[in-house]
């Protein structure tokens, strides 16, 4: 038979095997067509609460819920926003496609008069890293916090209208998390009012920066400023990259895209670039003077404004990527909860049905403490978004007495949610057994995507250390009369932290908030003295802090999941409406509280804050939460409102019609454009015919 008649075959076995699945559907009181069967009826039939009030609370308000809604709609009905094929496409044409989606998109944006809030989310939605993320999330913000009055009116016109598209050129070849080592030069020539870029090393390559490789025009670079042979160390300068009539990049400019990354699709949808600076020179007035500034003369002066302000950015950019978390590992749960109910293996009884995997004991243990992490970390993203708030009020009247604090959490929450993202996908991945590692499952693509947050914007490990340095200064002023704020202030609590023992006798104690706090307390604060201590025995604090710089992460960890536990447990305490959602909020935190005590059981019991016994209660009461849970755990993911476009997984559909899909899924992928396959002839054939021709050496 030829290749014709084959491929004739093919799509009758592919037709005749839709037929009986449809066959099938029917014999099970189905609606005969595979695409309106609802796999997880049975499951929504069980919920008990309120899932529309529940949208609300993840949403955070009714029109947040509202804007979002339509927002994802409207990019799941455009056809050019499609993504299905994006892992099956080359480089080149993946990249051009996301050129294609980002111009369709901000032509939406004017057709449809969106908002500013409606474009972002739109954006959002639209789930394709590009060129517009940088622009609008650090190149914007950067002149936002760091030009001067003047500087805003000039370029943020520019900006807003995508006349000019900016990045954000700050790591380095030879250095990412020590900001103060870039290697890069700006240096003042009095003479012509300039400054000279220049990279005087490979190293000083700017290396990383998303946008730069083929796209931006503009670029927020950062380098050592200098001044009449004086370094003055870091600051931002403005700089034009390429042409803005025909992009080739200006004299003195060598850039380029730094190449494929990992995953199929994923990141490689964004252009991250190499740029290079040969002699380059800029207007003096293109340095970023907020904070500091160069006078005609080339005198370098200190602005009114703390230099502090610079902070303000970062904390900015670091309370939205845990807002990005809890997004991310919510899509990673809702797909693995769902595939979980729809997927049976095993335990079947006289021809029974076999068991959901939902209901196996493992399953849950391992997938529902994600679940409650996805609300945990909303919940601790929204109180981030307050402090933010707070803090630029704060700077506004010249009052820096909580930025220290922000700087802290913001790092230190950074740190530990995207970790713990990056992760829980993975485990979502295996979760959902071997069809979790297909690109069709969304889960390699997602996690792909999302694990270079565990890397940018400060390295996860430094940030903690950083968090570290902050609990030691803290520590070290116990005592001193200077209470302990925000959300350290339970560190005024010292003494009886380090004494207290924990009140639990039955299982069920474990859900009292106020010994779920206690025992979190007394452990960071236990950790952070115990840290404190052994560095006061070293033989100065900066080789104390770098030998026990292992501990030290551990106290930092703790602080953050305490921070984390006690905003859960605070948003519960709140009026929460609708019908058992308060209810259900309430056994996901305490999940959340326990199953981090579960994990960490070594950190508890080794500080004495918790007996064996107490353990081994906490340990019960989980099993028990998670029984609690179970009914409502498919219901718990719909609230996140994820349109099927959006979740971008054939395990994950909301209609849990997953194996007739993944089988139409298969026969998409461009292998199967032929049913022999190219380089049969040349490859295939004369190893089955044995045709070799026989070398003497």
């Amino acid at each position: 038979m030829g290749d014709e008649g084959h491929y004739r075959s093919f799509f009758l076995l592919k037709k005749d095997w839709n037929f009986l699945l449809g066959l099938r559907e029917i014999g099970r009181g189905g609606l005969g067509t595979m695409e309106e069967v609802d796999h997880l009826a049975h499951e929504r039939s069980k919920a008990q609460f309120d899932v529309d009030a529940m949208k609300v609370v993840w949403a955070g308000s009714k029109h947040a819920l509202d804007v979002s809604d339509r927002m994802a709609r409207l990019v799941a009905s455009d056809p050019i926003f499609r993504k299905d094929n994006r892992t099956m496409l080359g480089r080149k044409e993946l990249f051009k496609n996301t050129l294609r989606k980002a111009a369709h998109a901000w032509k939406r944006v004017h057709e449809l008069r969106l908002t500013e809030e409606e474009a972002s989310m739109l954006r959002l939605f639209l789930d394709e890293p590009s060129y517009v993320d940088l622009h609008w999330g650090m190149f914007v913000p950067a002149i936002k916090g760091q030009g001067t009055d003047e500087q805003q009116k000039k370029w943020l016109p520019l900006a807003y209208k995508m006349q000019i598209i900016g990045c954000y050129a700050q790591t380095e070849l030879g250095h990412g998390s020590n900001v103060q080592g870039l290697e890069t030069t700006a240096t003042f020539d009095p003479k012509s009012d300039e400054f000279i870029i220049h990279s005087p090393t490979l190293t000083s390559s700017k290396w990383w920066p998303g946008g730069l490789g083929k796209v931006s025009t503009h670029a927020v670079v950062y380098a050592r400023l200098i001044t009449d042979g004086k370094d003055h160390g870091i600051n931002g300068f403005i700089v034009q990259l390429r042409s803005l009539d025909d992009h080739s990049p200006l004299p003195g400019i060598i850039i380029g895209d730094i190449g494929t990354k990992f995953g199929n699709g994923a990141y490689n949808t964004m252009d991250n670039g190499v740029l290079r600076f040969d002699h380059v020179r800029i207007p003096r007035n293109q340095m970023l003077m907020r904070v500091s500034q160069v006078t005609r003369e080339g005198k370098y002066l200190q602005s009114d404004v703390p230099r502090q302000l610079l902070y303000g950015t970062m904390v900015y950019v670091r309370q939205t990527i845990v807002s990005d978390a809890s997004k991310a590992l919510s899509r990673a749960v809702c797909i693995a909860v769902r595939y979980s109910a729809v997927r049976r293996q095993f335990g079947s009884q006289d021809g029974g049905p076999e068991t959901q995997v939902i209901d196996y004991k493992t399953q849950q243990s391992r997938l529902f403490p994600l679940l409650a992490s996805a609300y945990a970390f909303r919940f601790v993203g929204e109180w981030l978004k307050w402090l933010y708030a707070d803090v630029t009020q704060r700077l506004q009247a010249n009052d820096f007495s909580t930025l220290p604090e922000a700087h802290a959490c913001t790092a230190g929450l950074k740190s530990l949610t995207t970790s713990a993202t990056a992760d829980g996908i993975e485990e979502c991945r295996k979760l959902c057994g071997g069809h979790g590692y297909l690109c069709s499952s969304g889960l390699p693509e997602l996690f792909a995507v999302y694990v270079p947050a565990c890397t940018y914007e400060g390295d996860n490990v430094v940030l903690l250390l950083q968090v570290a340095r902050f609990l030691m200064k803290t520590v070290s002023q116990l005592g001193s009369g200077k209470q302990p704020v925000g959300a350290t202030a339970y560190m005024g609590k010292a003494q009886h932290l380090m004494q207290c023992k924990c009140d639990v006798r039955g299982a069920e104690d474990w859900l009292k908030p106020s010994i779920i706090l206690e025992a979190f307390e007394a452990r960071a604060v236990r950790l952070a003295v115990n840290c404190a201590q052994n560095i006061s025995k070293a033989a100065s604090p900066e080789e104390g802090f770098s030998e026990l710089s292992a501990d030290l992460l551990e106290a930092a960890v703790a602080h953050c999941q305490l921070i984390i536990v006690s905003k859960f447990i605070e948003k519960v305490q709140q009026d929460v409406p609708g019908h058992g959602v308060k209810e259900q909020l309430q056994i996901l935190c305490n999940i959340y509280a326990i199953s981090v005590l579960h994990k960490h059981v070594g950190d508890f019991l080794a500080t004495g804050c918790i007996t064996p016994k107490q353990a081994s209660l906490a340990n019960d009461q989980l099993r028990s939460l998670y029984s609690q849970i179970r009914p409502n755990a498919v219901v718990l993911v719909d609230a996140f409102n994820y349109t099927d476009h959006y979740l971008g997984s054939v395990l994950g559909r909301s209609d849990g019609n997953v194996y007739p899909n993944l089988y139409e899924e298969a026969w998409k992928d461009p292998l199967n454009d032929s049913v022999v396959p190219d380089g049969y002839h040349e490859y295939i054939q004369p190893v089955l015919k044995q045709k070799f021709r026989v070398s003497r050496l």
